[in-house]
């Protein structure tokens, strides 16, 4: 019995060693950031994995010949960032936004933070945050003003804020280098 259940259980491993037809790319990196504040260096830890398959398959499969032409088959990527901030907390982010967008006002930068993202003023200073709240909608939250922010098709931060005097919605829209 023993010895059955140990032949079935190399049969098995040959049989998914030899069914690997696929080419798989692995990408790692890793960017640290070190912040210094008055209680001491803190650091930002962002790593991106970046996975690539790609299906072996051949041209003209049914043919007898020996050597075969492999046909061109699409790649399926798949990335994750992971990101661990100064605290210790680590989360996982869909889509990493960080970018330099264009408004009228100048060229700002959004870079992630250990619960969203910064918003970073032509001057280098902190112009406010952004905190998700679903699937691609966040608030935006300056010292005076609070907005609701979605990102576009292309990739553009958009910003909604209600005033009350006039009773309208203003938009400003950060256009994404």
């Amino acid at each position: 019995m023993k010895n059955l259940i140990l032949g079935v259980a190399v049969l098995l491993c040959a049989e998914t060693a030899l069914a690997q037809n696929q080419n798989v790319t692995d990408i790692s990196k890793t960017t640290t950031t070190k912040v210094k504040t008055s209680e001491g260096e803190r650091q930002l830890v962002k790593k991106e994995n970046i996975q690539e398959v790609q299906n072996i398959e051949f041209q003209d499969a049914e043919s007898k010949e020996l050597n075969k032409d492999v046909k061109n088959t699409p790649f399926q990527r798949t990335s994750t960032t992971v990101v661990t901030g100064p605290d210790g907390r680590t989360r996982v982010v869909d889509v990493d936004r960080s970018s330099y967008y264009n408004t009228a006002d100048g060229k700002y930068r959004i870079v992630l933070d250990n619960t969203g993202y910064t918003l970073i003023s032509p001057d280098n200073k902190k112009a406010g945050i952004l905190r998700q709240t679903g699937n691609n909608n966040y608030i935006y939250r300056t010292k005076d003003q609070t907005s609701i922010g979605y990102f576009d098709e292309n990739g553009n931060l958009v910003l909604e804020t209600y005033d009350d005097k006039s009773d309208k919605i203003s938009v400003q829209t950060f256009t994404k280098n």
